[in-house]
């Protein structure tokens, strides 16, 4: 499969490592002010993940690409600024 393609495969492979990464992170946030901003930012993930699943039944393979590369950036910019734990994972996540 050549690397510029997008693929339902190729969508539904970013789907299950998004789903693996938000699985993983735990929250680190402190105070009410980071846990609401952590929350506002879960689900900007959860609700990107749907559209990706969305646009992919629709056959839209190109905006569900889109989307559920927007989902996992949620998820690395709460683990970048100190909101999600990632563990340590620098295959899921791109850490500080």
């Amino acid at each position: 499969m050549s690397e510029s393609i997008v693929t339902r495969g190729r969508i539904e492979e970013y789907l299950a490592l998004t789903s693996e990464a938000r699985s993983k992170a735990t929250p680190c946030a402190e105070g009410e002010t980071d846990k609401v901003r952590l929350a506002s930012m879960l689900r900007m993930c959860d609700d990107y993940a749907s559209d990706a699943r969305h646009f992919m039944e629709k056959g839209d393979l190109v905006r569900a690409f889109g989307a559920i590369n927007y989902s996992h950036a949620w998820l690395d910019a709460a683990v970048r600024i100190g909101l999600l734990d990632g563990h340590g994972d620098d295959r899921l996540f791109t850490l500080p």
